[in-house]
């Protein structure tokens, strides 16, 4: 992986964790700082401590939150404890019950009872992503014990970097309403630089989604890509192993087997392997003309129909998964890989229906013929 890859796929290179990446990505900078500037518009920060490159969508996606967070307290927790850590020097230790009678006094919809379990789980879960990130290092004691027992104690210290966890803003945010004040904040006040707003969103768009498509919203930026596809081809793939294919109304950037630019489709794990089968489902449905393509790409059909096709998955294929998969009962199998899908931006729901991404179409999944014999000898 090249620096751009490297800066693409972590949060941050904390110098103190892998110090040889943190110099080898130092080294590399100067070939891609032009790039990231001008045509993603992204800001590099460089610390003695960590490099970290701040990351801005074009637009909000499913799987751009914190995925290990699942409820909107966990969201709470973590920027409290930001909050908390911003008064701390590097290096200074602090004990959870300091901490936990911060956040206490910070609670502000209602008295935060840390006898709840609940309230110990998430805490918990949010003190494990902090450590994990580099902000926390535990010097004595284990966080789990707190979510048994609400006087348990541990020993932190804080390393100094969870100040460059947010974004810098450039701005007064405290009169922001709504979650897209955030994600334009940058390009206020450049409406006579409109073709620098393109520009930017579209490299944006290509490299952080799943597919450019086009729409009576993005028309533009669809327009901006066909006109200017060498331009692009030559500029991305000259900075890592890509190719870029445009069609009538979707664009995609496809990497190849050795790129990896942060979160990307398919995965090594079974649910994207589940996604591809079912993706051949659908292709082969097409092909018999069980369904049709309309003319935006996007396939839309009832929701009980695209059940119907991940229960057809399962029953076709489930002597190939792994235990776990193959032990669901349907309504939990058809969970599982609606909302992956759905993270993914491979599908949505809108109503009464599903629709299908084109992304999905660019690839598919077949096992072997005799892919039950195989998967019979591994088991013995």
């Amino acid at each position: 992986m090249n620096a751009l890859e490297i800066l693409l796929s972590k949060r941050w290179i904390v110098k103190s964790r892998e110090k040889e990446l943190y110099y080898q990505v130092k080294d590399q900078l100067g070939e891609y700082r032009n790039f990231l500037n001008e045509k993603l518009g992204y800001h590099i920060v460089i610390t003695p401590n960590l490099i970290k490159l701040e990351k801005v969508p074009a637009q909000p996606e499913n799987w751009m939150g914190i995925l290990e967070f699942k409820e909107k307290i966990e969201y709470i927790f973590l920027c409290l404890v930001l909050m908390f850590l911003e008064d701390k020097e590097a290096e200074e230790q602090f004990v959870l019950s300091d901490l936990t009678e911060y956040v206490q006094s910070q609670w502000r919809e209602e008295e935060i009872d840390w006898t709840v379990y609940r309230n110990r789980r998430c805490f918990v879960k949010v003190l494990k992503f902090c450590v994990n990130c580099g902000m926390l290092k535990v010097d004595d004691g284990n966080e789990e014990n707190f979510s048994k027992d609400n006087e348990a104690e541990v020993l932190y210290e804080n390393t100094g970097i969870s100040r460059y966890f947010m974004r810098n803003f450039a701005m007064d945010i405290s009169g922001f309403t709504s979650p897209s004040d955030f994600g334009n904040n940058e390009w206020i006040g450049m409406d006579e630089d409109r073709g620098i707003i393109r520009r930017q969103r579209v490299y944006r768009k290509l490299l952080m989604t799943m597919g450019v498509y086009k729409t009576e919203d993005t028309e533009e930026d669809f327009l901006y890509i066909k006109n200017y596809r060498n331009i692009i081809q030559g500029e991305l793939s000259g900075l890592a192993d890509c190719n870029l294919h445009i069609h009538k109304n979707s664009a995609f950037l496809i990497l190849g087997e050795d790129c990896r630019m942060g979160r990307c489709f398919p995965e090594e794990n079974t649910l994207s392997d589940i996604t591809l089968l079912c993706g051949g489902i659908i292709r082969e449905m097409l092909e018999s003309g069980e369904i049709t393509c309309p003319v935006d790409e996007r396939i839309v059909m009832p929701v009980q129909k695209f059940i119907r096709i991940l229960e057809n998955c399962k029953e076709k294929y489930q002597e190939g998964f792994p235990k776990k998969y193959r032990e669901m009962t349907m309504n939990e199998f058809v969970t599982s890989v609606k909302q992956y899908m759905e993270e993914m931006e491979l599908a949505g729901t809108n109503g009464t229906d599903i629709y299908i991404q084109p992304a999905l179409g660019k690839m598919k999944g077949v096992y072997p013929d005799n892919f039950k014999l195989q998967k019979g000898e591994k088991d013995e």
